[in-house]
C-alpha cells in the first residue's frame, strides 16, 4: 500500500499550485495539501503540521513549502518515507534579502498586495513558456484569497528561517530535488548543491519551467513525482 502524499505549497499559494498533479495522481495516491500559513516562524508552522499529518507520509514542498519540508524532516525524520524539494533553498535568508522584504511588507499592509505581486514578485517567477498570462492570473487569485496578513506572516517566517544544510546531510530516505531551468529565485546551481548534500538524491531540471514547474511544466512535474513515489523504500 502506497503511503499518503503530503504537498506543501509556496508563499501565497494554496492547493491550486498543485492542481495538475492532484488531478493526475489522486487516482493512485491519497493526497493531502497542507497550508504553510499558520505561524510567524518556520518552526511554528512545522510544529502545527506535525500535529495533524499522518503517522507516516511522503512529503513534497515547493519554494516556501520546501523550506517547511526541511524543518519537518529535521523534527520528525522517522515519519517521512520520502521527500521531494522543488524550487527551494536550504540556506538562511541573507541580510540583503531580509531587508528587501520590508518595503514589500509595507505595501501589503497598505492595500497594495495585488500591485506588489503583479509588478515585483511574479515577474521573477516564470520561464518563457506559453502560459505565463494564465499562470499569473491564477497566482494573483491565490494571493488575493490568502490576503495581506498571510503575506506578512510568511515574509517574517522566511526572514527568520534557519540554515538546513545539516538536515539534508542526515537525510536517509528517497529524495528528489527538482527545479525549473529558468528559476531566478532558486537557481539550478542551488539545487545541484542541495542534491550533492543528500546521499543518493536525484536531481531533475525541467528545461521549460521557472519557479513554478507544477504549473509551467505540469506533465513533466507530475511524471517526476510519480517516478519518485515509485522508488523502493530502501534506507541509506
Amino acid at each position: 500500500m502506497a503511503e499518503p502524499l503530503v504537498l506543501l505549497p509556496g508563499m501565497m499559494c494554496d492547493a491550486r499550485l498543485f492542481g495538475p498533479q492532484i488531478a493526475e495522481l489522486s487516482s493512485e495516491y491519497s493526497i493531502m495539501v497542507s497550508p504553510v500559513t499558520r505561524g510567524e516562524r518556520i518552526e511554528e508552522i512545522a510544529s502545527g503540521l506535525l500535529d495533524e499529518l499522518p503517522a507516516r507520509f511522503a512529503l513534497a514542498g515547493l519554494s516556501m513549502g520546501g523550506i517547511v519540508a526541511m524543518e519537518l524532516l529535521r523534527r520528525a525524520p522517522d515519519r517521512i518515507t520520502r521527500v521531494a524539494f522543488m524550487d527551494t533553498s536550504p540556506l538562511a535568508e541573507t541580510p540583503q534579502a531580509s531587508t528587501a522584504r520590508e518595503p514589500q511588507i509595507i505595501k501589503a499592509r497598505t492595500g497594495r498586495l495585488q500591485e506588489l505581486m503583479r509588478d515585483e514578485v511574479l515577474p521573477t517567477y516564470f520561464g518563457p513558456g506559453p502560459y505565463r498570462a494564465e499562470i499569473t492570473e491564477l497566482m494573483l487569485d491565490m494571493a488575493d484569497a490568502l490576503g495581506p496578513e498571510i503575506f506578512v506572516r510568511q515574509s517574517r517566517a522566511l526572514q527568520r528561517r534557519r540554515d538546513q544544510q545539516g538536515t539534508l546531510r542526515k537525510c536517509k530516505v528517497p529524495t528528489m530535488v527538482l527545479c525549473g531551468a529558468h528559476d531566478m529565485l532558486c537557481p539550478v546551481k542551488r539545487h545541484t548543491f542541495m542534491a550533492e548534500l543528500i546521499n543518493g538524491a536525484e536531481l531533475r531540471v525541467l528545461e521549460e519551467a521557472g519557479h513554478v514547474p507544477t504549473l509551467e511544466a505540469p506533465a513533466e512535474t507530475t511524471q517526476a513525482l510519480r517516478d519518485w513515489m515509485q522508488q523502493p523504500l530502501i534506507l541509506r
